[in-house]
């Protein structure tokens, strides 16, 4: 049992969780997890337990494997903050490589709070299975970058 919440546990926490999200292990992911957790992603708000296990569902219902690889990581007090890489291959074949960002509060070394950010369209382009569902993501891509490029 991992005591105290020193930068290097919650290190070793936050590289635990990854490991199982990486594995599909979902009991050790939910153990993970304090029971008044919240978790936020694309505008939603999920909580405790059954929260963690609708994203799961979720997240390993479009997603077949994938590989987590850190690029930036900072600690302050009781907070984790990560940006990584996510590889993936999705249930249609495709498969993206998808930069993106997560904040990680710790309580009694459980996580109270995950808030992950990434860009929806990106995922949005790699599920898109028809034309008409890729052709119309390809317009919204190309309209939110109109006067970047």
């Amino acid at each position: 049992m991992i005591k105290g919440q020193t930068r290097q546990v919650i290190l070793k926490l936050a590289k635990d969780l990854d490991d199982a999200i990486e594995r599909k292990d979902k009991h050790s992911i939910i153990s993970m997890f304090d029971e008044d957790c919240e978790i936020e992603l694309l505008g939603v708000t999920l909580k405790g337990g059954a929260g963690v296990g609708r994203w799961l569902d979720w997240l390993y219902e479009n997603l077949i494997s994938m590989k987590l690889t850190p690029i930036t990581t900072m600690i302050e007090g009781d907070t984790f903050f990560e940006e990584f890489v996510v590889k993936a291959k999705l249930k249609n074949g495709a498969e993206i490589s998808s930069k993106q960002s997560e904040v990680l509060v710790y309580t009694k070394n459980k996580v109270k709070s995950l808030r992950m950010y990434f860009d929806r369209l990106e995922f949005a382009d790699a599920v898109a299975r028809d034309i008409i569902t890729r052709r119309l993501v390809s317009k919204v891509v190309k309209l939110s970058l109109k006067g970047l490029l």
